[in-house]
């Protein structure tokens, strides 16, 4: 259980694809704009790299080592198109805000990573897990950017007005605002990774210690 339980979290934190792996920074930086949207590809990302994790698995076994890319390819962009139609008929205006971002889902880094680097290799529900991990991780990530962003910039989150036009940097909505925001991220996450890996030498050091004191 405690094994299930690491594989659905250790997208969110430890191996966080956007500020620990550095992944999809594409989609990561252009549509941040605002939390909303941040949310919305999240979402499209996470549905489509849930499903494409189930599928793969499904068919590891049968898909020849020389075409396994081309297949995975193909599985991923058959997915993406079912939920960019989905997205068209049901979500208009936030389809038609994130525009390209939502084809391009198809040769997104984490979502073609994941296929070839775990779910090619584990099965179903494990990598049903991972997915979905990854999936959270990811949508976390974009929101908490466009949420700062939106925040700076006009002074909302998710739309609702927070401090109105008090205290805004427009800057934040533009693209040098994504880098900068981005990098601050990235640089908390890896403090945070940091201080982690530290306390967990700390700890082994000091159990290594106890044993051989007790050997003595």
């Amino acid at each position: 259980m405690a094994s299930k339980w690491k594989e659905l979290t250790k997208g969110i934190i430890s191996e966080n694809p956007t500020y620990v792996q550095v992944l999809g920074m594409c989609p990561t930086l252009a549509t941040t704009t605002n939390a909303e949207n941040g949310f919305g590809m999240g979402i499209a990302a996470t549905i489509v790299l849930i499903m494409s994790n189930v599928v793969i698995s499904a068919i590891r076994k049968t898909v020849p080592e020389k075409v396994r890319m081309p297949i995975f390819i193909t599985v991923i962009a058959t997915l993406v198109t079912i939920i960019d139609l989905l997205m068209h008929a049901y979500t208009y205006d936030l389809w038609k805000t994130l525009g390209l971002f939502i084809p391009l889902i198809t040769v997104n880094c984490i979502i073609m990573g994941r296929a070839e680097a775990y779910a090619s290799k584990n099965g179903i529900f494990d990598s049903f897990l991972d997915g979905l991990g990854m999936g959270i991780g990811f949508t976390l990530s974009l929101v908490l950017l466009g949420s700062i962003r939106e925040l700076l910039g006009n002074g909302t989150i998710f739309g609702i007005e927070v401090w109105g036009n008090a205290f805004n940097m427009f800057v934040m909505i533009l693209p040098p605002g994504a880098f900068l925001t981005l990098g601050l991220l990235s640089a908390f996450f890896a403090s945070i990774s940091i201080r982690r890996s530290d306390k967990a030498k700390k700890m082994a050091s000091q159990q290594q210690a106890q044993k051989a004191g007790e050997q003595r």
